[in-house]
């Protein structure tokens, strides 16, 4: 799971450094880092919730 999770978020990082996604916060190229930060929290989540 937290390989899938990795390659869709990278996937959005590049497509957001091309072309950005024009989502709310997203509107700007530099705002790449934003999905690396949600990136982090998620998989911080993910593992922390793992038996």
């Amino acid at each position: 799971m937290t390989k899938a999770i990795g390659l869709f978020l990278l996937l959005a990082m590049t497509i957001q450094i091309i072309r950005p996604l024009g989502w709310p916060g997203l509107r700007k190229r530099g705002d790449c880092w934003k999905i690396a930060a949600a990136a982090f929290v998620l998989w911080t989540l993910v593992l922390l919730l793992r038996p």
